[in-house]
Parts: structure tokens; C-alpha cells; sequence
């Protein structure tokens, strides 16, 4: 086996010790130590690779940004021929079926991006950037092809529905907590509704009285 092959091998088994470990609560809970304990790696081999806790860390966030951003690519694609509406909805779904069956992963996402330890902040959002700016760019295309609400603009709905899009899956976990079981086809249904409401509103705007009412209201107020 060549070197090149060995160091491949070698720091696929540390990812995936790792990945469990840190997919399995939050980033505090994990160490070096307890990874190459409960996996059989031996601490040099460890830190032969990965000089503290914080590398190997980053080392799992942007692995787990990067498989994440080349499924959303490939499935966006698909998505060319929808409606723009459509198509967002559709967008909003991708995190959510590529972490379904990735719970470690998602765990890992969701610490780096919720909960950054805050010495790691900076090189995380330069791990996180370029699937941003591919959510960005999805979002605006789509948006240049939909009518917006009066005051509006494309920017303001950007922003809205980057920021919406961040924090998705979390909302909709929340909603599936309140008593239904946290199954694929739940997910899906309970996924449609809070799109909907995320991308027109829930509330119905009132209707203006008419003339004959505001004539009315206006007696009952001298009265």
C-alpha cells in the first residue's frame, strides 16, 4: 500500500471515530483522549494528524459542510424545471432528507453552526461560507422569478428566507416535538405546512370595511 493510501486510511478511521464522538452531544463532551480510547487509535497516529481537539474539530465541520453542499448541488440541479415556489420548497427539503439518515453529521452541523465554540467562529463561518453563498445564489435566482408583495424587494426576501433556511430543520423538529412520532413521512407533511406559512404568511390581511360600516361605526362612536 503506498503512503498516500496509508494517510487516507489513517484519517478516514480518525473522521470516523471522531464523527461519533462529537455527533454524539455537544463539542464540550468530547476529547483526543476518549476518541482513541473508545476506537483504538493510537494517540500517536492521533496526533500525528491533528494537533488538539479544535483541528480535528474543524477537520469534521468542513467535511460535513462539504458532502452537504455537493448533495445540494447535485440535487438543486433537478430542480431547473419546477415552478420557482416549488423549487424553494423543494430546496428547503434537501438539508433535511440528507441529514435523516446522517445523525452524527447533523449533530456536528448543527453544534458548529448553533453552537460555534466561540475561538472557532471565525474559521467555521470560512468552513461554512461557500455553502452559503450556493444557498444564496439559488435563492436569489428563484426569487427573480416570482412576483413579490407590494414594499418588497428581492434583497428583503433574500435575507428573509437565508436566514429562515438556516434554522428550518430545527423549527420543524420543535413542531414534530409536540407530540407526533419524528417519522420521514411526518417530517415530510409537517415540512409542506411550515413551508407554506414560511412563504405566505399566516395571517389573513383584513378586509377594508365598507362604506356602510364605517358609517355605522361612526354613530355608534358619536353616540
Amino acid at each position: 500500500m503506498k503512503q498516500e493510501e496509508r494517510q487516507a486510511r489513517s484519517r478516514e478511521e480518525i473522521y470516523r471515530a471522531a464523527l461519533e464522538e462529537f455527533g454524539a452531544g455537544r463539542y464540550e463532551g468530547a476529547n483526543m483522549e476518549q476518541i482513541c480510547g473508545r476506537h483504538g487509535i493510537s494517540k500517536g497516529m492521533m496526533y500525528h494528524y491533528f494537533a488538539n481537539k479544535d483541528e480535528l474539530f474543524l477537520f469534521c465541520v468542513g467535511r460535513v459542510f462539504g458532502e452537504l453542499e455537493t448533495y445540494v448541488q447535485r440535487e438543486a440541479e433537478a430542480l431547473a424545471d419546477e415552478n420557482a415556489v416549488d423549487a424553494i420548497r423543494s430546496y428547503f427539503m434537501l438539508r433535511v432528507t440528507f441529514f435523516q439518515s446522517r445523525p452524527s453529521e447533523r449533530v456536528v452541523f448543527e453544534n458548529a453552526v448553533l453552537y460555534p465554540p466561540p475561538r472557532l467562529e471565525q474559521e467555521i463561518a470560512r468552513l461554512h461560507a461557500p455553502l452559503l453563498e450556493r444557498n444564496n445564489r439559488f435563492l436569489a435566482a428563484q426569487l427573480s422569478r416570482i412576483p413579490l408583495r407590494p414594499g418588497l424587494d428581492a434583497k428583503q426576501a433574500e435575507r428573509y428566507l437565508v436566514c429562515v433556511s438556516a434554522g428550518f430543520r430545527s423549527f420543524l423538529l420543535r413542531s414534530l416535538q409536540q407530540g407526533e412520532d419524528q417519522t420521514f413521512c411526518s417530517l415530510l407533511q409537517e415540512a409542506g405546512k411550515m413551508l407554506d406559512m414560511i412563504l405566505f404568511g399566516v395571517f389573513r390581511q383584513p378586509e377594508a370595511p365598507s362604506s356602510g360600516e364605517k358609517a355605522e361605526k361612526c354613530e355608534e362612536t358619536l353616540c
